[in-house]
């Protein structure tokens, strides 16, 4: 009998370069295949960009308290995120949906409000896409296209030595938010009339439901002459990330605990759950921030525009949380879960 491996023993990255090892390529527009953020073709006077999301029901949403015309939105920036990490403007969409019986029309008219909204505000074009039905639930892919000028283009394996590590916002929120929401659908199960208490709660609820999607701080960059070493967007947790930047650009990373922000609303939602805003923001995941690093001489550049901390810097090895007492903690990333 041949050896059975748990993806939980490999994790979902080390998957994905299980599948995708050995693979040749025969077309020599492609730049970036599997790797990185989103994939990169050579169209002439410019690289297009290509990245896919999948999305299911009870795994990555839960319409008992996610509303679809929100879903809708956040399938957007979910999509496009990997687009602005490549430093690139989002362009064209498409969305394929596995459905079910138990939704109507109208259910699927107003996942589709929340998806033309996003693009209007983003400015990007729903160009096509696919339906069939589904046994279970709901299922939405999406596939994402941008562009990005040769000489703009970012990776994640540019960031060197002395590098500052930068990121756009706070982080954690989002994770508080899927946690309050989570409490609430708990404590009103089966209750005739549910009446949540989000009061107080309406940052880290619009963080969790309906995220940005960061194309001012691609924009602010350009503005400012400014093309990142390496980025990435914080969808899986910053230690996660900052894992994958060091591992694709072969260096390490310090990050001050003390330079790294919280927001209030996430604290206080911690300290009413007696859960840690440290590992929230950490290993929450789901925030759509991006983290990217530049040169030294950029600090003050970087800091014009507003809106970006830096937190850290690149180092030749080792992946460290720096407390404020002086501690080092090394970076890690949860293992992967079946939901």
């Amino acid at each position: 009998m041949s050896k059975r491996t748990e993806i939980s023993e490999i994790g979902p990255f080390g998957l994905v370069e299980r599948l995708t090892s050995g693979l040749e390529r025969v077309n020599g527009s492609t730049v970036v295949g599997v790797g990185d953020d989103a994939a990169v073709v050579d169209a002439g006077d410019k690289y297009m960009l290509f990245s896919t999301e999948l999305l299911i029901e009870g795994v990555h949403f839960d319409l008992t308290y996610c509303p679809l015309k929100y879903l809708g939105h956040k399938v957007v920036v979910a999509a496009m995120s990997d687009i602005i990490a490549m430093n690139g403007t989002p362009r064209q969409l498409t969305v394929a949906l596995g459905i079910s019986a138990r939704f109507s029309v109208e259910h699927i008219e107003e996942l589709y409000e929340g998806i033309k909204s996003a693009c209007k505000e983003y400015s990007i074009d729903l160009v096509g896409g696919d339906t069939t039905a589904s046994l279970n639930g709901l299922t939405i892919g999406v596939s994402a296209i941008g562009e990005v000028a040769k000489d703009r283009l970012v990776r994640r394996n540019g960031a060197r030595e002395n590098d500052l590590v930068c990121i756009t916002s706070d982080l954690g929120a989002a994770y508080m938010g899927l946690h309050l929401l989570e409490r609430e659908r708990i404590a009103l199960d089966g209750h005739p009339n549910p009446t949540p208490e989000f009061a107080g709660h309406q940052y880290i609820l619009r963080r969790q439901l309906k995220p940005d999607l960061r194309l001012d701080i691609i924009k602010a960059l350009e503005a400012e002459g400014i093309v990142p070493t390496s980025m990435i967007d914080l969808t899986d947790g910053l230690a996660s990330d900052a894992l994958q930047i060091c591992k694709s650009s072969g260096c390490g990373m310090r990050l001050y605990l003390e330079r790294i922000p919280i927001a209030a609303e996430t604290r206080a939602m911690a300290d009413e759950l007696h859960a840690d805003p440290i590992v929230a923001m950490l290993n929450g995941g789901d925030d759509f921030e991006l983290m990217f690093t530049v040169p030294l001489e950029q600090r003050d550049k970087v800091l014009h525009f507003g809106g970006v901390d830096v937190i850290g810097h690149i180092t030749t090895h080792g992946a460290v949380l720096v407390t404020p007492e002086g501690g080092e903690l090394p970076l890690t990333a949860p293992g992967f879960v079946h939901k």
